[in-house]
């Protein structure tokens, strides 16, 4: 018994440093003009899962007894749910307000592999309305909610997703093969089931359709994966010390969240893991992501409102948000918006985070057929080392592929046209991003709008990266480059501007000797006006595309 009651005092000081730390973090925020995040608060009342029949030893089956202890926690007022030290395999997890699950540094909360475990229901799946299994943990339209501590809840992800030959070593291969499941005729990919196989190559799987049941979609039920934590609809929310991991599909995914604060996580998902996610805030209104660590096999900290005509329809953007102090080692982007931003976004300060290894560091990428506005964007003091990708990335014509090809894939250029501006042009304006510096990248910065919607009023300063290549600017209109320095391999160009409208550079530093310093192509290149650049160390200044007056190129001191 004295065992028990100290466990619980422990827990009951674990919250008050909760307490406080919201408390100091509010208050600064408010000095920075910072919008200030709600936070949680809890009875100082724990229950341990064990009252409920719960056991720890990795074979029996603790569903009913979670479910059971939050639903009894809620009933009577609210309070701590604890998870003490052991390895705890369950099925679906349901949250309810006034509850904190809180994991102890010893305890594993562990999702079976077992799918029939896993009803389907009706969920989002890429900002659009699709059916799921239903994930690990969940909760809809709930108020005051926490998961806390510092043990490891794992979505036994190995068992839902399919994984390409490409990304694992022939040894890997050859194990991940004997253990069952499928491989493709071409023998480039193995899938779980055959069931994943049949979902894999069916047109929109999942997707909701008038007059469908969950059993309509049975047949391709295993090709559903679930996110570990889907937050639908709640107010108040924070997740706190606890390893997110081993996801089927996203590991964390707020949706129409408010007051949701993220701070001090480990989440983590194997770099092969198809849309393996560590965070995905979709349609969010005042947000902290702050202290935490990200390792995962897509996105890492990645801004999203919805996909094209639903998420138009929704229409509720992901506003008011911080993101700060947080390193992201494999990923496809560092700090991401989009591609599903139907719904905009806006208002969101993005500071004091390390990149290393990202497949690319600041990633904003669209489409046609999204719509939506990204403004007010603004980022400072990032660090970023050894990028595969681009260090900066603006790019409206994401085509939902690797951002890195993998050896040998061969991809078609992009085909240039022009098309009506509708409801369906998505837009990008107003990002602010100063005092960057990236060791190792594989192109510097790179803007490609479209030609009816150009990337608009980019504002960049205090840059340096370190690269093979430099700098391109395709489509994009009022663009200011203040102090950027690019130190590159290939120099021809240092800079090169297509179709590009008002692009001011002051203060450039390229590498002594570069072969090109400014290639201008595009005949609706003009207003390109360079300042306080020494342009002498190039071996040539500037080379002007067929049909590119000259004129169009402003040096001055």
């Amino acid at each position: 018994m004295k065992q028990i009651t100290g466990s619980f005092c422990r827990t009951k000081i674990a919250l008050t440093c909760i307490l406080i730390s919201a408390a100091c973090s509010a208050i600064a925020q408010q000095k920075q003009g910072l919008p200030v995040i709600q936070q949680v608060k809890f009875k100082a009342d724990t229950t341990s899962i064990t009252r409920f029949g719960a056991k720890g030893d990795g074979l029996f089956l603790n569903t009913q007894s979670i479910n059971k202890a939050i639903e009894a926690v809620s009933q009577k007022g609210g309070g701590v749910v604890l998870i003490p030290s052991g390895l705890w395999l369950t099925g679906p997890i349901e949250l309810k307000s006034n509850v904190n699950l809180h994991l102890k540094r010893d305890a594993i909360l562990q999702f079976t592999d077992d799918f029939t475990q896993y009803k389907l229901v009706q969920g989002n799946w890429e900002g659009q309305p699709a059916w799921r299994n239903q994930s690990p943990i969940s909760g809809v339209n709930l108020q005051n909610i926490a998961i806390t501590g510092a043990g490891i809840i794992d979505g036994n992800g190995g068992a839902w997703r399919m994984v390409k030959k490409d990304k694992l070593t022939e040894t890997q291969w050859k194990t991940l093969v004997a253990s069952g499941g499928v491989v493709r005729a071409d023998g480039k990919m193995w899938y779980p089931s055959e069931k994943t196989v049949k979902g894999s190559n069916t047109k929109n799987a999942g997707v909701i359709e008038p007059g469908k049941t969950a059993a309509d979609y049975e047949d391709i039920k295993d090709f559903l994966r679930p996110n570990l934590v889907v937050l639908t609809g709640c107010k108040k929310v924070l997740l706190e010390g606890v390893t997110f991991q081993n996801s089927p599909a996203w590991n964390l995914h707020p949706l129409l969240c408010e007051d949701l604060t993220l701070r001090n996580l480990q989440v983590k998902n194997p770099w092969f893991a198809q849309n393996g996610d560590g965070v995905d805030v979709e349609s969010c209104k005042n947000v902290l992501i702050e202290g935490s660590t990200f390792d995962v096999g897509d996105d890492g900290i990645c801004i999203k409102s919805g996909r094209d005509e639903a998420g138009r329809k929704r229409g509720v953007p992901t506003e008011n948000v911080i993101i700060r102090n947080n390193v992201v080692y494999h990923a496809h982007g560092g700090f991401v918006i989009g591609s599903e931003m139907s719904g905009g976004a806006k208002n969101i300060w993005v500071y004091n985070c390390s990149f290393i290894g990202t497949d690319i560091g600041l990633r904003f990428k669209t489409t046609r057929g999204r719509g939506g506005v990204v403004e007010n964007i603004y980022v400072n003091n990032i660090n970023m080392i050894d990028i595969p990708g681009e260090a900066i990335l603006f790019d409206m014509y994401y085509a939902a592929v690797d951002p890195v090809p993998l050896a040998g894939e061969k991809r078609e250029a992009i085909k240039t046209v022009t098309v009506p501006v509708t409801e369906a042009t998505p837009q990008f304006r107003n990002f602010y991003i100063k005092d960057v510096v990236a060791n190792g990248a594989e192109k510097a910065i790179f803007f490609r709008g479209l030609p009816e919607m150009n990337i608009k009023d980019i504002h960049l300063e205090n840059v340096t990266v370190q690269s093979k290549k430099g700098v391109e600017i395709i489509e994009a209109s009022n663009i200011f480059l203040k102090n950027v320095k690019v130190i590159t391999n290939d120099t021809n160009p240092v800079v090169r501007v297509q179709n590009g409208t008002n692009i001011n550079i002051n203060g450039l530093q390229y590498k002594n000797g570069a072969e090109l310093l400014f290639d201008i192509t595009g005949e609706k290149t003009k207003g390109v006006k360079i300042t306080g650049t020494d342009v002498s160390k190039a071996q040539k200044t500037s080379a002007f595309a067929t049909g590119v007056n000259q004129s169009v190129l402003e040096i001055s001191k």
